[in-house]
């Protein structure tokens, strides 16, 4: 079975004195530890951070523990970075683009994500990437005209189930056609009823959508101004198309790159493994169908 004999006969004997109860995770962390910096010496540290605000180098000096022992202290009481920091009052003037409670919708429905990838288009024969950027690539052709490919995605926030088209552009009707389609795409896949639908502030976005969001009962809502990362489900599933379909291998034509999408679609939702859902793909927290 892939498993240690020590790891079995833990299991063996938790079950034979505590019964199923015994089988579930527990963690590692061990019950004591003799060697914690002691309260102490923490509260040391914060009130030299506080006073002195300066970085882990000099207040390790100060107080007399290792640099990284103070990172420690300051990364478990949640001190923010000196970079984020006013270096004259020690205020926090800089935003983070990391919020502090990583949200999940608890059912499959409940709001998806969606947004649009723009890449260059590759020219009949290979671009740069099939023939070196020296090698009469369009980078020394300034007259061949390429243009853009528009990617336009939408992924469930709770079970990640993605869609993805290869359109022309990003107005108002190529936008509210690829919803449409999606929704059955959805729908096909087991999540029937979308009930909220998250965009950034795009003009297609706000205007062109309502009608078709009206017609299926979708609340839309709109992120924040230049904060990207409130929509950031849709904006990591942009950079996984980018590493593992669009510049994973060398195409010789855009026909090719745009033919090989829908496979990896099916791919990405019904084998990748995705580290937020421990290890498995989207279709494993959707009813089969």
């Amino acid at each position: 079975m892939g498993v240690s004999r020590k790891c079995v006969k833990t299991w063996i004997d938790r079950h034979a004195t505590e019964g199923d109860a015994g089988l579930a995770t527990r963690s590692s962390r061990p019950h004591t530890m003799p060697t914690r910096t002691s309260d102490e010496i923490e509260q040391r540290v914060l009130a030299a951070r506080a006073k002195e605000r300066s970085g882990p180098d000099v207040l390790g000096a100060k107080v007399g523990v290792p640099a990284r022992t103070v990172s420690r202290i300051l990364r478990r009481h949640n001190v923010p970075y000196l970079r984020e920091c006013d270096p004259i009052t020690g205020d926090v003037i800089r935003s983070s683009k990391q919020t502090a409670v990583r949200y999940e919708r608890d059912q499959p429905g409940e709001l998806v994500h969606m947004d649009v990838k723009k890449l260059g288009r590759i020219p009949d024969g290979g671009g740069w990437r099939a023939h070196g950027r020296a090698s009469g690539s369009i980078q020394r052709d300034r007259n061949t005209k390429v243009g853009y490919d528009y990617i336009h995605s939408l992924i469930d926030d709770h079970s990640r189930l993605a869609y993805s088209e290869v359109l022309a552009d990003e107005k108002g009707p190529t936008c509210a056609a690829f919803l449409e389609r999606a929704i059955a795409y959805f729908a096909a896949h087991g999540i029937t009823r979308i009930e909220r639908l998250m965009t950034d502030n795009a003009w297609a976005y706000r205007w062109s959508l309502r009608e078709i969001c009206a017609a299926h009962r979708i609340r839309q809502k709109f992120i924040k101004p230049h904060c990207p990362w409130q929509n950031g489900k849709v904006e990591r599933l942009n950079r996984t198309l980018a590493t593992e379909w669009a510049y994973h291998r060398v195409f010789t034509s855009n026909a090719e790159r745009a033919a090989a999408l829908a496979p990896w679609i099916e791919f990405y939702n019904n084998e990748r493994r995705h580290s937020a859902l421990g290890g498995r793909p989207p279709i494993s927290r959707l009813l089969p169908t």
